[in-house]
């Protein structure tokens, strides 16, 4: 599972070829979550609430990217890297 994205500790991946809805991984600190795309939602598992935050504020920042990734994933294409809060 590539890793897109990586700022403040929290590390953001993606599977080839996942199952909808669209959505990415986030870990941080021993915590994991699948992450909608549409909205930046922990849709299951756990982030603190400081990382979750984070998370979301990124996802909404970067939902264009984060859709063709999803896009190309499905395809099986190479992913793309996103920047992460910290390169903005």
């Amino acid at each position: 599972m590539p890793t897109i994205a990586y700022f403040y500790g929290i590390a953001i991946r993606m599977y080839f070829v996942d199952h909808p809805p669209p959505h990415f991984f986030a870990s941080y600190s021993g915590h994991e979550a699948n992450v909608s795309i549409e909205t930046g939602d922990v849709i299951e598992g756990h982030l603190p609430g400081n990382a979750a935050r984070l998370v979301k504020q990124w996802a909404l920042a970067h939902r264009g990217e984060l859709e063709d990734n999803w896009r190309r994933a499905r395809s099986g294409m190479p992913l793309v890297k996103i920047a992460g809060l910290d390169d903005d």
